[in-house]
């Protein structure tokens, strides 16, 4: 992991690499881009829960009893909807147990401010290590609505899972919330004049669900 200041982190490993080369390719079809981001949420998540709280628990081998030791703090998924959907099913592949919410925000494409339409999250989550889910961290404006939301609920253990971010992005939203630790997997150049990162993958939520 590499660490350009205490609240963000790009995190680096060759098979984020290999899979990043895939989402860009503007020739991977939606079947192929599902997959790969499945796979690369499921990594990033992998790398940053290593300091995930455990219990110790007795259990039964088929031979003998064995001290081993399981989680022993909730963790919940928070997609912004729709992109960050596309990253649920490979975190719950390795964490599944986790709880999921949901906050539905769009952003508006005149004023590229972000618009809420859903939030849904679970009872009595104030105490989860809650992992808010957006691919593209682009003018941050989503992200930094969606956080507000969450802190507004009692929710104060709050981490950013993105798959690319933009300088500007990051910015934003650590002016805004810089009690929030940022994880990517790349950090791109910068926005073009649509507010879409360069150079990026294109749309991440059109090219998840073939609505190009």
């Amino acid at each position: 992991m590499h660490g350009m200041d205490l609240s963000v982190t790009v995190l680096k490993h060759p098979m984020i690499e290999h899979k990043m080369s895939i989402l860009r390719n503007r020739d991977t079809d939606n079947k192929l881009f599902r997959a790969t981001l499945e796979e690369l949420s499921y990594l990033l998540v992998y790398e940053i829960t290593r300091d995930l709280a455990l219990r110790p628990v007795q259990v039964e081998t088929p031979l003998a009893p064995c001290p081993c030791q399981q989680l022993a703090e909730q963790v919940l998924l928070v997609p912004i909807l729709r992109a960050g959907l596309g990253m649920v099913a490979g975190i719950l592949n390795l964490i599944p147990s986790a709880k999921v919410g949901h906050i539905g925000v769009y952003r508006d494409e005149t004023t590229l401010q972000p618009v809420e339409y859903y939030c849904k999250l679970p009872p009595d989550c104030e105490a989860m290590r809650t992992f808010v889910l957006d691919p593209m961290l682009a003018t941050g404006g989503s992200l930094i609505h969606a956080i507000a939301r969450l802190k507004q609920r009692g929710l104060h253990r709050i981490m950013v899972v993105s798959i690319i971010a933009a300088p500007e992005g990051l910015s934003a939203l650590q002016t805004a919330h810089p009690d929030v630790k940022i994880f990517t997997a790349m950090l791109d150049e910068r926005l073009n004049d649509d507010g879409y990162i360069l150079p990026g993958l294109g749309d991440c939520g059109d090219r998840l669900f073939g609505t190009l």
